[in-house]
């Protein structure tokens, strides 16, 4: 366990996470505490709902086919539902996505999302949403997700990252290759070791996870949501 920590403007100390050790976190979460990615998502998408909706007015979320992709569409969801102007554009065809992504495309294509492929799609909104690449990155983007990448960073309106910054390692904070400059990143659960060397804003969502499954990996935690569902937080 890494003794790199964050720190929220009351004090509050949040211990930082490889994407190896998160890993561990996602797997005690799902296979001995029975929370399943769905759920997860779920928090995900409606903190990171807030985010979009205090950013902008009208938004496009860029999702991939993984956790990250379908807390983006998850967030799509719930600003359709508020009657907040979204679109989802994904890095391949919709009959590509697997699992929990392709779950949460089937509810977005029965709710009327508008949702399309490739950087031209991408339209001018006011605020993009990153929800491409998760922690699991290990080397350069390539392809068509980085043709999004680099169409994201094109555009005038500020990007919204969710967890970590497409293009970014999560362990190092290196680049290996096209990487979004957000202007805003929300991470989920942990903060991610790589994120230190982030020069935007940062901030912690809580995805519901218990203390004790913190406790059972040896995490010193203390749960910085007391009375809230996000919160702000700087490198120590």
């Amino acid at each position: 366990m890494t003794d790199m920590t964050f720190r929220t403007p009351d004090g509050i100390e949040v211990p930082s996470v490889t994407a190896d050790e998160m890993r561990e976190v996602d797997r005690l979460a799902t296979e001995e505490f029975g929370i399943d990615l769905p759920q997860m998502m779920e928090n995900a998408g409606r903190n990171l709902a807030w985010h979009a909706r205090e950013m902008g007015t009208a938004v496009t979320v860029v999702a991939g086919n993984g956790g990250n992709g379908g807390g983006g569409m998850a967030c799509a969801r719930h600003l359709h539902n508020r009657d907040v102007p979204v679109r989802v554009v994904l890095d391949r065809p919709p009959a590509d996505l697997e699992g929990a992504a392709a779950h949460q495309y089937a509810i977005l294509d029965q709710s009327g999302v508008p949702v399309d492929t490739g950087p031209t799609a991408l339209g001018e909104p006011s605020v993009l949403v990153d929800a491409l690449i998760g922690y699991g990155l290990t080397g350069a983007v390539r392809g068509p997700a980085a043709e999004l990448v680099e169409a994201m960073n094109d555009r005038a309106a500020p990007v919204l990252s969710l967890d970590i910054p497409s293009g970014r390692n999560a362990t190092t904070g290196e680049t290996p290759g096209e990487a979004v400059d957000p202007a805003r990143v929300l991470t989920l659960a942990l903060p991610k070791t790589g994120l230190r060397s982030a020069d935007c804003p940062v901030s912690l969502a809580d995805i519901s996870l218990p203390v004790a499954l913190y406790e059972r990996l040896g995490i010193d935690y203390e749960t910085p949501f007391k009375n809230r569902y996000w919160v702000k937080i700087n490198p120590k």
